[in-house]
Formats: C-alpha cells, structure tokens, sequence
C-alpha cells in the first residue's frame, strides 16, 4: 500500500506539500525521475514493465500522484495500466482540466486506482472503485490518501499517522518553513511502527520491509508562494535509509 500526505493551503510559503512513499515488489523496474513527455514537458518516476508513472510534475506545476486502490481479488492484467493514465492527466494545465479527462473514462477498462491531482490552489481525487470513477475536491487542510478513501478514520491506524502529521504541521518551526525542515517530514515517510490498514492481513507500516515487496522510493514536492513548484525530492529507496537528492523540475 503506497501513502501520501498532502498539507494543501496549510503554510503561508509553502501552499502545497506532498510526501509520498511508493510500495512495489522489489523485482519491477523502475527509474528515478526522468523527462516522460515533452509538450507539456512531464518529469516523474517511470514504470518500465507498463510504461506509465506513480508520480509526476509538470511544466505548469500540475502533480498526479497515482495509488492503486484496495479490492477484493488479484489485479485483473488485461485491464489497461493505471500509470498511463496518470501520465495522460499531466498533458493538462490544471488539477480540473486533468479530472475532466480522467472522469471521462470508462472505469471498467483499469483495475481500482486512487488518483491525486494538484495545481495552484485546486486539489483533488479520483476514485476507480467497481468500475466508476467519482471524485472528492480537498479542503484546505492535512490530508492522507491511501488505497481506500482520503482521510479514512474508520480505520484506527489511519487517525494515528493523521495525527502525527497535524502535529508536525502545528509546530511553529516546520510550519514557517516546511521545505528547511524536511528532515522531520522524513522521519515520518521512514516509520515502521504504524500500521495503516488494521484491515490488511500483511504488515503495513508506512515505510514497509516485506519478502519481495515493500517501499521503494519516496518523494517530497513542496509548491512555493507564487503557487508553481519549488521543490522535487527524490530518495530512490526506502526512506529510512536512502538519502533524498533534487529532482529535476520541469519549465517550458
């Protein structure tokens, strides 16, 4: 299970910060962030074994951010790759034009995803759940996304890792400057002790260490005053032993 925390309009600099761990099994390729697209240029992580991405940026600081959603049963592998269609949202200027795309799809053709998208002051999700795609607009505020429903208190362990991001989001040192105190953004994508889906028969910290599965990288996106990217940081292992290093951003 993959998870991201977005602090959307939190922080007066800092209007947007995303940080997000990506779970997959070990064996599937995978790059660091590359160019993926040029007209709109798309910078993100690529899948190599269906050619779409978890995450990406671009030129008009529109971010996807893809999740695959929890169902009952194994993937279905003929459906078309989720990542592609996250790819596709970043052909758009805005988090809206991109969800007009994505709710025109036919939801029966992709298995269950979650998908976050995010411009200037505009975030929101699409949900592929038994085939229809519905969508949820972000308040501004602390949200976690998972592979259920953003901000899914239902479940307990999901309200403790929401608590422990509003902490650090309360504290007057971070919330001026989120982007020089990451270090303790990090110390929470790199947890091992809270279990985000009571739900799920297998261990699910948010940094997870399984047989064959577990988190293989981590992302920090940070928007700036002016409302367009400022930062891309990318650690191309679990975070709680990779260091994070600048991605690049993409410009026109």
């Amino acid at each position: 299970m993959c998870t991201l925390a977005i602090y959307f309009q939190l922080f007066r600099d800092y209007p947007v910060v995303i940080a997000a761990n990506r779970d997959e099994y070990l064996a599937r390729p995978a790059t660091s962030p590359e160019i993926l697209a040029e007209k709109p240029r798309v910078i993100g992580g690529k899948d190599l074994k269906a050619g779409g991405t978890w995450l990406g940026i671009n030129e008009y600081s529109l971010v996807a951010g893809l999740l695959n959603r929890h169902n009952q049963g194994a993937p279905d592998p003929a459906r078309r790759s989720r990542g592609l269609l996250c790819l596709e949202a970043l052909r758009y200027r805005t988090a809206g034009e991109a969800l007009d795309y994505v709710r025109r799809q036919n939801g029966s053709a992709y298995n269950p995803f979650n998908l976050l998208l995010v411009s200037r002051g505009e975030a929101l999700v699409a949900y592929n759940q038994s085939g229809l795609i519905a969508t949820a607009r972000l308040e501004p505020g602390l949200h976690l996304l998972t592979n259920l429903d953003v901000d899914d208190f239902e479940c307990p362990k999901i309200s403790r890792a929401y608590d422990r991001f509003a902490a650090l989001a309360r504290d007057p040192e971070f919330a001026a400057n989120p982007l020089q105190e990451r270090a303790r953004l990090r110390e929470l994508l790199a947890d091992h002790a809270t279990q985000l889906d009571s739900r799920s028969a297998a261990p699910n910290a948010i940094c997870l260490h399984l047989d064959g599965y577990g988190t293989r990288s981590s992302s920090m996106i940070f928007f700036g005053a002016g409302g367009q990217v400022a930062s891309y940081l990318f650690a191309p292992g679990p975070p709680c032993v990779t260091e994070y290093a600048p991605a690049a951003i993409p410009t026109a």
